[in-house]
């Protein structure tokens, strides 16, 4: 049984408090009204959360959520940076590159259902935590590595661990605010993760182009820069995993969960470290749930341990948790969310994966032919017909030794750094901007000017001009956290993680597809690539339009009817 409440006017300090009473209708009614006054200093969750204000406590979480979310680019992008300097340590073949780009999104992908459902049912912060510090200690191993297969799975460990706290941030960071804050706090956390993203190329040029060695003959290597960059990549993770032993769970899953005492003490911390105030002047002893989180609440595996065999119960489980979202409510919300984020990350990742490539390839002919003028594509085709020249060589003849690099161009970071200079920038105003504007037009502009961008790259003969234009085709990624920010707001909190969780596999599904696809077309079909990957973004960007949140009234069961009648004393 679900009822209709109003949300109360904001605790404002002098201001007289807002009482309400809750007339309920049982099983569709007779016209007989119970009448339910809240008590004096009850409130609901939403005005609860908003006594505490906005302060030093929201900065600090922003902060470690941004982190949290940069720490998932760093362990999984950087091995991009990786794989062409190690080449001389791993002697990787091309496909096994291929494999290796893409093992840390299978991970992500495998996992995600897994970690929504624990998210909903144990707690957000009993996922993130552990998987942090997990991931940080698969990291510094998986640097010890000395061949593919050791490698991949590390990776592939790490990747799991990645998704723990990749999409329950975003629930986490949520609950913690109110509907006026929500989305400028996610937009906020993801401007701290798009300057993690633009530290990174700094980072590889920092720690990568190093000349020391370390021999380690016990472990038959030798440790390199690139060794020590990866665990680099990783300590965000445990710092971040550090700090959530003194950040809190998130009060309003405590409250849905029915631990209303344990949820009020963390509003009255928050209380205090926001206003300086002692903890006891906290304005509100009781918090009562809001209407998305009164009813059906999660399924865990203790609701079903009737069963004998606990990996039945845990899937069991998953499915009762997940089946919701594919209910007649919001199966339409869940599919189009799903979509715009596979076709997003099929672009933004996909087509990331052979940005450093296109570039070395690029500035390599504007070195070697500074007035000449040709299609970025037709510089692609060449650069293959040289490497495929050059390896038709060292097998026609033995004696030949190809080069082997352990150091990387000045161009690639430079270009790399500008695309997340933009990145960062790119959060910040959309940051600024997402209430007064909306998300869904911030969304549609975004998708349509970068995939509009992409195929304009192939119609430019400036090869310079072409990849400037490849840059804002990459841009794309802003819409991830747009549409993220979106669906917090379009489900309940029993939901809210597992929906998160399943929107991102999907995107990480796009990734590895279009890593995939983008690798076949690239070498013998290059324009096709660009003009696919630009109209996806298009399609995306109007089928976000579609995207409604339902009103509250078309949500509720029709046994139970409640008026909320507000009156001022």
């Amino acid at each position: 049984m679900c009822e209709f409440k109003s949300k109360p006017e904001s605790v404002t300090r002098g201001a007289e408090k807002t009482k309400l009473t809750v007339a309920t209708v049982e099983n569709g009614g007779n016209g007989t009204f119970n009448s339910t006054p809240l008590s004096k200093g009850t409130e609901y969750y939403e005005t609860a959360l908003e006594a505490t204000t906005f302060g030093k406590f929201n900065y600090l979480l922003i902060l470690i959520c941004g982190l949290i979310l940069a720490n998932v680019l760093l362990e999984t992008l950087a091995i991009s940076f990786v794989l062409p300097v190690s080449q001389c340590d791993l002697n990787l073949s091309v496909q096994e590159r291929g494999i290796m780009s893409a093992i840390g999104f299978a991970g992500i992908i495998t996992s995600s259902h897994l970690w929504g459902f624990l998210a909903d049912t144990t707690g957000r912060r009993n996922v993130i935590r552990p998987t942090l510090l997990i991931g940080f200690a698969i990291t510094v191993v998986s640097s010890f590595s000395t061949n593919f297969w050791t490698l991949v799975i590390l990776r592939y460990l790490n990747g799991i661990c990645v998704s723990g706290g990749s999409a329950t941030v975003y629930a986490y960071l949520g609950e913690f605010h109110t509907q006026k804050n929500r989305s400028r706090a996610i937009m906020s956390a993801a401007f701290i993760f798009g300057v993690g993203a633009m530290l990174m190329p700094a980072i590889a040029w920092v720690f990568i182009n190093q000349e020391w060695r370390l021999p380690l003959p016990f472990l038959g290597l030798t440790y390199k820069p690139w060794r020590l960059f990866m665990i680099i990549c990783g300590v965000p993770g445990l710092l971040c995993g550090l700090s959530l032993f003194k950040i809190p769970e998130s009060p309003k899953f405590l409250l849905s969960m029915g631990e209303e005492e344990k949820c009020v003490k963390i509003l009255q911390n928050i209380f205090s470290i926001n206003t300086g105030k002692a903890k006891e002047e906290y304005p509100i002893a009781h918090v009562k749930e809001d209407l998305d989180s009164s009813s059906n609440k999660p399924h865990t595996p203790a609701d079903l341990s009737g069963r004998r065999n606990p990996v039945l119960n845990i899937l069991k489980s998953m499915w009762v948790q997940t089946q919701p979202l594919f209910n007649r409510e919001y199966a339409r919300t869940t599919i189009l969310i799903c979509t715009i984020q596979f076709l997003i990350f099929c672009t933004s990742n996909g087509m990331y994966m052979w940005f450093p490539s296109i570039l070395n390839s690029v500035a390599e002919y504007m070195n070697e032919n500074p007035n000449n003028r040709t299609y970025i594509c037709q510089v692609v085709y060449a650069k293959q017909k040289e490497t495929f020249e050059l390896e038709m060589a060292l097998k026609q003849d033995e004696s030949l030794v190809a080069e082997c690099n352990e150091k990387l161009e000045i161009s690639t970071f430079q270009h790399s750094l500008i695309l997340e200079v933009l990145y960062a920038v790119g959060f910040a105003a959309i940051g600024s901007i997402i209430n007064r504007i909306g998300k869904r037009l911030i969304l549609f502009v975004c998708l349509a000017v970068c995939g509009a961008c992409g195929v304009a790259t192939i119609f430019v003969d400036h090869p310079m001009v072409a990849i400037y234009l490849f840059v804002v085709l990459l841009l794309c990624g802003l819409g991830i956290n747009v549409l993220s920010a979106s669906t917090v707001e379009l489900y309940p909190t029993r939901l809210r993680a597992m929906a998160v969780c399943i929107s991102l596999m999907m995107g990480r599904l796009g990734s590895v597809a279009g890593a995939n696809i983008v690798g076949a077309l690239i070498i013998n079909h290059c324009d096709t690539a660009f003009i696919l990957s630009g109209s996806s973004l298009i399609f995306a960007a109007f089928l976000g339009f579609l995207i409604v949140k339902k009103n509250k009234k078309q949500s509720l069961p029709p046994r139970r009817l409640s008026l909320v009648s507000m009156t001022g004393n």
